[in-house]
């Protein structure tokens, strides 16, 4: 666990780990963002958010981020103060950006994939995606605890 001290003073607790383009990765990148979450004091609502955005983002970065021998990178930045979590999820793909589907799209119910993002956009507070110089990309989504929003 590493403390950096915001321009403000109030300490964030950050969290970077490189994990292998799997599905072995995107679990275990999902299990130990919980274990640091709960480390940290995070609240109960704000860490079952997390472990749900997380999962959805590292499996989207295996799914369609993938490139042969590149890993992926989650990173956790929380501000205890403000209650306040970003999460950043980083592939090698800058070629490929995600698109949520329109909320009354004709996706078939049945299927098992294809709502990931909703999932990420009704849970967090805003996501978006930035290019990752120099060909990949990081897909951010922020939440706050009731308390702190």
């Amino acid at each position: 666990m590493n403390e950096v001290t915001s321009p403000v003073g109030a300490p964030v607790r950050t969290f970077t780990q490189l994990f292998s383009s799997s599905w072995r990765g995107a679990r275990l990148a999902r299990l130990l963002g919980v274990v640091e979450l709960r480390a940290w004091g995070a609240p109960q609502d704000l860490r079952e958010r997390a472990e749900i955005v997380v999962a959805e983002l590292a499996t989207n970065a295996v799914q369609h981020g993938r490139l042969p021998g590149r890993d992926f990178r989650l990173g956790l930045f929380f501000a205890p103060s403000a209650g306040c979590l970003r999460v950043e999820v980083t592939d090698a793909r800058g070629d490929v950006y995600p698109q949520v589907p329109p909320v009354f799209s004709d996706v078939d119910e049945l299927l098992p994939c294809g709502r990931g993002l909703s999932l990420v956009a009704a849970l967090s507070d805003h996501w978006d995606a930035v290019p990752y110089p120099p060909s990949g990309k990081t897909v951010r989504a922020v939440l706050s605890s009731p308390g702190g929003r």
